[in-house]
């Protein structure tokens, strides 16, 4: 039986739209988050017959050079894990794609997310992510050093700080920091040259633009700001209450409280902690299962300390999926950054208790899985609830990254004061913000 050319045609166009076949190349940076995403990109697979998720995994040091060079080379992946401080200088050169005419079209309920989760990944109308997680900063303590030093629990979660005199957390740190003959730093025999285990420990010894972990939380509980908001070109890292935050972390080293700038950027303030040599290092809530896997002794989550304002301060920092420009499977990718979006695959990563997904809700669910597993994390909702402050954003944050970088690093290294430092480097920031 012979049929119309038109009827063969319709039967050819109706055999390629179910024989549709496309692969979506995805990329993370954190490990302990693969498994769960494995998950959603099965069950995603599952509700969309063809379309194939290849997941790859990079560590942070790696993860941005492989981004980068794929944006020139053609080979980056379709979607990534975007970051704050990233995301700017991708927008400004074309590198994503704007999601607003997606989400307009496919009415995507943008308002089940943490409040200021989706706004923050959007300038001048344009949209570049969906939000995935988001995290606070919190102290990781090691109870049983608390312990010996007749330091409760309670203790922990009230203290207070101030740069004049470090308040209670630093009589905190003061009795968990202990010399090699077992006096800790409140005894006049302290010897500050010989210690053995320190009462605290600023993470990676090196903090950029940010402070995410290292400063800002000290510094914005005393009344610093970054900029206005967002994008804003003028910059206050010349502030005095910045100036005398710093200058205290600075200081923590050369009363025997900390490890020298150089020691703890060679061993790393987490390994540190995990070897028993730091009894508190402030990290972010992406760490809690980290630290359960590796520190193997009893050790707890506390709140940051209420500084001279009267309150506690943390980054509130939210991931986002992008979409790169140059990716040949744009609709694909969109189906699958909306899927991470949604609360199908965030609930399954809720219950893996690793980070804390954007969609509301699904954060306390991850509490309670990680209660399961004995971890209690909730300083990080109480963080979350106290005064919260986002990422500073700027055109040229590489840029301005690397000049606070060095301006840090010469203070924390003694070569020169924070005013003197700080004032500069504020010059040379502003001057790259309006560029």
């Amino acid at each position: 039986m012979k049929f119309p050319f038109t009827t063969l045609a319709a039967a050819a166009l109706a055999c390629v739209g179910t024989t549709h076949a496309a692969e979506v190349k995805y990329l993370l940076w954190d490990a302990m988050q693969l498994p769960a995403y494995k998950q959603c990109a099965a069950d995603f697979e599952k509700k969309n017959p063809g379309t194939t998720i290849k997941i790859s995994q990079s560590g942070w040091d790696d993860y941005w050079a492989t981004v980068s060079t794929g944006f020139v080379s053609g080979t980056a992946p379709d979607v990534f894990t975007n970051h704050l401080a990233k995301y700017p200088e991708f927008a400004k050169n074309g590198q994503l794609v704007d999601l607003t005419p997606l989400i307009q079209r496919d009415k995507v309920d943008t308002a089940a997310y943490a409040p200021g989760l989706f706004e923050i990944w959007g300038r001048e109308g344009k949209q570049y992510g969906l939000p995935k997680d988001w995290d606070t900063i919190g102290f990781v303590v090691n109870m049983e050093m608390a312990k010996k030093a007749g330091v409760t629990l309670a203790d922990l979660q009230s203290m207070t700080w101030n740069p004049k005199d470090g308040g209670s957390f630093e009589q905190i740190v003061r009795k968990l920091s202990v010399d090699a003959a077992g006096n800790n730093a409140t005894s006049p025999s302290f010897d500050k040259k010989k210690v053995s285990v320190y009462g605290y420990q600023t993470p990676r010894g090196a903090p950029g633009m940010m402070g995410q972990t290292e400063w800002s939380h000290f510094a914005q509980s005393n009344g610093f700001k970054f900029q206005d908001k967002p994008w804003d070109t003028k910059f206050y890292y010349d502030d005095p209450k910045l100036v005398e935050t710093i200058a205290y972390i600075a200081g923590l080293p050369g009363k025997g409280l900390s490890a020298s700038f150089e020691n703890a950027k060679s061993l790393g303030s987490d390994a540190m902690f995990v070897g028993k040599k730091v009894a508190i290092v402030p990290q972010g809530s992406w760490m809690i299962t980290y630290f359960k896997s590796n520190a193997k002794f009893e050790n707890a989550w506390v709140p940051l300390p209420t500084g001279p304002t009267g309150t506690r301060a943390t980054m509130f920092n939210g991931l986002a999926d992008s979409i790169w420009a140059g990716s040949k499977v744009k609709d694909d990718a969109w189906k699958w950054v909306k899927y991470l979006g949604s609360a199908d695959c965030q609930s399954v990563v809720a219950n893996t208790g690793v980070v804390f997904p954007a969609i509301k809700g699904q954060a306390e669910r991850a509490m309670e899985v990680q209660k399961t597993k004995g971890i209690d994390s909730s300083a990080f909702l109480t963080m979350a609830k106290s005064k919260t402050f986002l990422m500073p954003i700027a055109d040229g944050g590489s840029e301005i990254d690397e000049v606070m970088k060095s301006a840090l690093e010469g203070v924390l290294m003694g070569k020169t004061d924070a005013a003197t430092a700080l004032k500069a480097a504020n010059i040379k920031v502003n001057e790259l913000a309006k560029k």
